[in-house]
């Protein structure tokens, strides 16, 4: 592969995934507004949880919420399965990531919270998802497609997330 190629790999990634922030950042909505407040008015921790990719941008999140003041925790939705789901308070708010929304070893957490009353703020990019649906707050994320070339390595939806997640922490920071 010659360097100019490569060059211009790199570029077309932060290109695709910077355009996607800009999406994102024009389609946000009240649902944002709802959710940093729902956030502020919590009286316990911020429960974090995702599978796969979403649940590593679920661990950063919840280490940037901790360190801007936020007490937060992740829990692995198979741990959560297994007795972690004692973990989670009434007082707790739970943040559930799934790109499609659709993951299947969420369902026992959703499950859980809403028989609990533990209100969710669902990231997905699909407003008819499962997560979306049995969300307190559902948060859409562009579809806009992966940067992989072969659009399946999750790329741009994780940036998304992430840049998402900071924006929560951030906003109730302030």
């Amino acid at each position: 592969m010659k360097k100019d190629n490569i060059l211009n790999s790199g570029k077309r990634v932060l290109r695709l995934e910077s355009k996607a922030i800009s999406i994102l950042a024009n389609e946000l909505s009240s649902s944002f507004s709802n959710s940093v407040e729902l956030l502020y008015k919590r009286k316990g921790k911020i429960v974090l949880s995702g599978i796969g990719k979403s649940g590593q941008i679920g661990q950063k999140i919840a280490a940037t919420f901790s360190s801007t003041g936020s007490p937060a925790q992740f829990i692995h939705p198979a741990e959560a399965s297994h007795g972690d789901l004692g973990t989670i308070s009434k007082e707790d708010i739970a943040i559930i990531l799934s790109n499609s929304g659709e993951t299947a070893e969420l369902y026992n957490m959703i499950s859980f919270c809403k028989k609990n009353k533990v209100p969710i703020i669902g990231i997905s990019a699909s407003s008819q998802s499962t997560l979306s649906e049995n969300s307190t707050i559902s948060l859409t994320i562009p579809n806009v497609g992966e940067a992989c070339p072969n659009g399946l390595a999750p790329t741009t939806s994780t940036t998304l997330m992430l840049s998402l997640g900071d924006a929560l922490c951030v906003s109730l920071m302030e």
